[in-house]
């Protein structure tokens, strides 16, 4: 599946560029992630929990972080298992960062391929609305963040658990709103 967002943050692209190059501080921003250790080849060890109504998935497994610095540019590669519920999770993320006025736009290409259970939810569609959403907290918490006036309140700062059913039933419900207005958008365009 592929997901493609832009995303713009309110502070200097030299700012965003130094918290992304902190894997550390970025990951405390993405809801559900948490870093668990280091890999012998420099990646990181981590795990991702999702709750999704009923079903919970935390994937745990590893990424490889690279930049290029001169093109304030990354690639992010992992792949994980949810050792419960039998998924399997692999993304491959290309992710830019670019001045515009007020601030940083930050462009995220995806590669996203599910397996088992929690492949249910990529073929609904939700699991793009979902990441809109996810994005949401994680630019929220990016900027506050970063706005701290004190190291050890940036270090306070982080997202919260993915709250599966709220999240769930929201992104749900604006996807119907879309095809309803597709719908019947498309019919006054006829009439």
């Amino acid at each position: 599946m592929k997901i493609e967002e832009s995303f713009s943050v309110a502070r200097d692209l030299e700012e965003v560029w130094g918290l992304f190059q902190d894997v550390e501080r970025l990951a405390e921003c993405l809801p559900g992630a948490e870093l668990t250790g280091r890999t012998d080849d420099g990646g990181y060890e981590g795990k991702v929990t999702v709750k999704l109504g009923p079903m919970t998935a935390t994937f745990e497994g590893s990424a490889t972080v690279e930049t290029d610095e001169a093109n304030r540019t990354g690639t992010v590669k992992g792949r994980g298992v949810d050792r419960r519920g039998g998924s399997q999770g692999r993304v491959e993320m290309r992710y830019a960062l670019v001045p515009v006025d007020g601030g940083t736009e930050v462009r995220v290409d995806a590669d996203v391929t599910l397996s088992g259970a929690a492949a249910q939810f990529g073929r609904t569609g939700l699991i793009k609305e979902m990441s809109r959403r996810l994005i949401g907290e994680f630019v929220d918490c990016i900027e506050t963040k970063l706005a701290a006036a004190t190291p050890e309140e940036a270090a306070a700062v982080s997202a919260g658990e993915v709250r599966g059913l709220s999240l769930l039933w929201s992104s749900l419900w604006a996807t119907v709103v879309r095809w309803l207005r597709r719908l019947f958008g498309g019919r006054e365009n006829q009439g």
